[in-house]
C-alpha cells in the first residue's frame, strides 16, 4: 500500500506503548528462531478447500519468482496473466482491451536529466543564479523533455481554495501567466481526509492551473521539524524516478500546472525582500495550526530550465466482468478493485533478502478479489447490476493504474456506481472489528455495516483520522470521478492493535512480508465473505449508491446525491 509513512510512525508508537505496558517477566528468554524446516511444515500444512484456494494464489503471487511484482517488470506481466487465467476459471467475461482480460496501461518513468538551472532576477537588480542543493531542487516534468519559462512569482500561502472552509488563498490576486509559490500542508483544523487531499502537491498544482498559473513551486516548510520533509531530504532524492501514464505522443500531460521544484527557506527570504510581507513574518505565522496568509506578488522574476528524461514502462490492468441480470440495472457497474503490483527488489534486509514479496500488500487483496468472483459464480444467481473485478498496476507508484482506468474506463464512466477497494488486509489475527474508510460519506456505510455484522464483528471508526488514509489508495481515483467508494481493513480490537503495530514496524514494504508469516487463512475467508456481502448488496439493491447530502468529497467532485 502506498504512502503510509505517517501511519508507520503511529503504529510504531502504538507498538512502543504495548511494549511498555505488557512487559515480559525479567527471566523470560527470547523465543527461539523458527527453523526453515518448521516454517516449511507450517506453510505447507493442509487446509480446508476455501482457505487452500486463497492461499494458493498468494503462494504464487508472493513467491520469490515474482520478484516483488514491480509495475513495468516482466514478473508483473506474469502475475497479470495469472490473474487473467483465474478470472477465466471463475467464469468472468473479459473486460479489457480487444476482447481480452488485460487493459494496456502506458506507464512512463521520468526523472531529472540534470540539476537544472534557476535564476532569480529581483526588480531593478541583477540576475542571481541559484545554487542547486542549497537554494533549490528542481522537479522533473513528464509532459516535456525541456521546460523553460520565466515569470513573476506570487506567494499564495497554502495554495488552497476550499469554500466549505471559507478559505481562498488566491483571493484578490491575479496569477495568470505567473508562477505561484506555496508552503506545504494544509490547516490543522481540516478533517483528516480533507487535509491530506489539500496537502498534496497535485491538488495544489491543479488549483493553480485553474487560476491561470503556468507553474508552481514549493517553499521548504517552516514546520520541517513537525512532520514535513526537510530541504536536505528533498535534495537527497533529486534523481528519484517517478511514474505516470502517457497521454499524448508518449509524454504525460495533465490539467495541472507543472511542478517546478522546491526552494529553501534561505532563498525564500531573499525573494520576499521588498514584498508586502517578509519571509520572517510567514515563518512565524506558520507556527500556528490555523495560519492564514494573504497572497502577495514577489518583487522579481524567476527563470527556470529543467530537462527531463523518460522511459516507457508498459504494464496492464486486469479486468473481468459478471454481467448484470436485471434488464433495468444491468448497465450499471459495481467495481471491486485491488492492486496487483508491489515494490520489487530493493536493499538487502538483515538476512540478506532483497525481494519484497508483498504477501499482505497486496497478494492477499488480489486473492480475495479472485475468491469473491468465484463466490458470485457459485451462487448460481447473477447480480442485478454488472460487477467488475479490477486488478490494477502501479498503485505503489502513486495510484497510477487506477488513475489510468478512471480516465480511460472500459465501460462508460457514468455507468460506474460504486467501488469497493481491497488493499493490504491483515490476516495474522482473528479480527473482531473492521475499519471502513469512507463509510460515513455515502449510502455504502449501512451496507458495509450489515456485511461486517454478517461475520460477527462490529464496525469501528477510523483509528487514525489525522492520517487521511481514505485518500491514499486506489478507490480515491474513483472518488475523484464522483463515485461513492469504500476501503476496508480488519480493525484494532482484541489482538488487532498489536498485530498492526508489528506488521507496520517489521514487515510493511520489507522482504519479510512473505507467506512465511503466521497468516491465518480462516481470517482471509472471513474477509472475502464480508466483501462478497458488500458487493452483492450493492449489485442487487433497487437504488444505486449515493453520496450523503453535503459530503465534502461528494460535493467537491460533483458526485451523485451530494448536492
Amino acid at each position: 500500500m502506498l504512502r503510509l509513512i505517517g501511519a508507520v510512525a503511529l503504529m510504531l508508537a502504538a507498538g512502543t506503548a504495548i511494549a511498555q505496558t505488557e512487559k515480559a517477566p525479567p527471566a523470560a528468554a527470547a523465543p527461539a528462531k523458527e527453523s526453515v524446516a518448521s516454517i516449511n511444515q507450517r506453510v505447507n500444512a493442509p487446509l480446508p478447500a476455501d482457505q487452500a484456494a486463497m492461499k494458493a494464489h498468494v503462494m504464487f503471487l508472493a513467491s520469490d519468482a515474482m520478484r516483488g511484482r514491480e509495475a513495468g517488470s516482466h514478473e508483473f506481466d506474469i502475475a497479470a496473466q495469472y490473474v487473467a487465467a483465474q478470472f477465466y476459471a471463475a467464469g468472468l467475461r473479459p473486460g479489457g482491451d480487444d476482447g481480452g482480460y488485460l487493459q494496456k496501461v502506458p506507464l512512463i518513468g521520468y526523472k531529472l536529466a540534470d540539476k537544472g538551472n534557476f535564476v532569480w532576477t529581483p526588480t531593478g537588480g541583477q540576475p542571481q543564479t541559484l545554487v542547486f542543493g542549497e537554494d533549490f531542487v528542481p522537479s522533473p516534468n513528464p509532459a516535456k523533455p525541456e521546460t523553460s519559462l520565466s515569470a513573476p512569482i506570487v506567494f499564495v500561502g497554502y495554495g488552497i481554495v476550499a469554500p466549505d472552509y471559507k478559505r481562498d488563498d488566491y483571493r484578490g490576486v491575479d496569477v495568470r501567466g505567473k508562477i505561484v509559490a506555496y508552503i506545504g500542508s494544509a490547516p490543522a483544523d481540516y478533517d483528516g481526509e480533507e487535509r491530506a487531499f489539500f496537502s498534496s502537491a497535485p491538488t495544489k498544482a491543479r488549483i493553480a492551473a485553474e487560476h491561470g498559473a503556468i507553474g508552481v513551486i514549493q517553499i521548504e516548510s517552516p514546520r520541517s521539524g513537525r512532520g514535513a520533509a526537510p530541504f536536505a531530504a528533498t535534495v537527497s532524492q533529486w534523481q528519484r524516478e517517478r511514474v505516470t501514464w502517457a497521454r499524448v505522443g508518449d509524454r504525460a500531460s495533465s490539467d495541472s500546472a507543472p511542478i517546478l521544484g522546491t526552494l529553501s527557506m534561505a532563498t525564500a527570504a531573499k525573494m520576499f525582500a521588498g514584498a508586502g510581507i517578509s519571509w520572517d513574518q510567514v515563518r512565524r505565522a506558520a507556527d500556528s495550526d490555523k495560519a492564514v496568509f494573504a497572497p502577495v506578488p514577489l518583487k522579481g522574476v524567476l527563470s527556470v530550465a529543467i530537462n527531463t528524461e523518460t522511459r516507457p514502462m508498459p504494464s496492464s490492468n486486469v479486468i473481468g466482468m459478471i454481467p448484470g441480470g436485471d434488464p433495468k440495472l444491468k448497465d450499471e457497474v459495481v467495481i471491486l478493485s485491488a492492486h496487483l503490483d508491489h515494490i520489487g527488489v530493493g536493499k538487502p534486509d538483515k538476512t540478506g533478502d532483497t525481494i519484497n514479496n508483498g504477501a499482505e500488500d497486496n497478494a492477499i487483496g488480489v486473492a480475495s478479489l479472485i475468491e469473491e468472483a468465484k463466490r458470485f459464480a457459485a451462487s448460481g444467481k447473477p447480480p442485478r447490476r454488472t460487477v467488475m473485478f479490477l486488478a490494477v498496476t502501479a498503485e505503489e507508484k502513486g495510484l497510477v493504474g487506477s488513475d489510468y482506468f478512471a480516465n480511460n474506463p472500459t465501460v462508460p464512466l457514468k455507468s460506474i456506481v460504486a467501488d469497493v477497494n481491497l488493499d493490504m488486509p491483515l490476516i495474522t489475527y482473528p479480527f473482531e472489528d473492521m475499519v471502513v474508510f469512507g463509510a460515513q460519506r455515502s449510502t455504502l456505510g449501512p451496507i458495509v455495516e450489515r456485511a461486517v455484522a454478517s461475520v460477527g464483528v462490529s464496525m469501528s471508526p477510523d483509528p487514525m483520522p489525522e492520517e487521511g488514509i481514505f485518500v491514499r489508495s486506489d478507490h480515491f481515483r474513483f472518488v475523484q470521478k464522483g463515485i461513492p467508494s469504500v476501503f476496508l481493513w480488519p480493525g484494532e480490537k482484541g489482538a488487532g492493535k498489536a498485530a498492526w503495530a508489528d506488521f507496520m514496524a517489521n514487515h510493511y514494504h520489507q522482504p519479510s512480508d512473505e507467506i512465511s508469516q503466521p497468516l491465518d487463512w480462516a481470517q482471509g475467508v472471513r474477509f472475502v465473505a464480508v466483501n462478497y456481502a458488500i458487493a452483492r448488496e450493492i449489485a442487487d439493491n433497487d437504488e444505486r449508491p449515493r453520496w450523503n447530502k453535503g459530503d465534502y468529497f461528494g460535493t467537491y467532485f460533483g458526485g451523485y446525491g451530494a448536492n
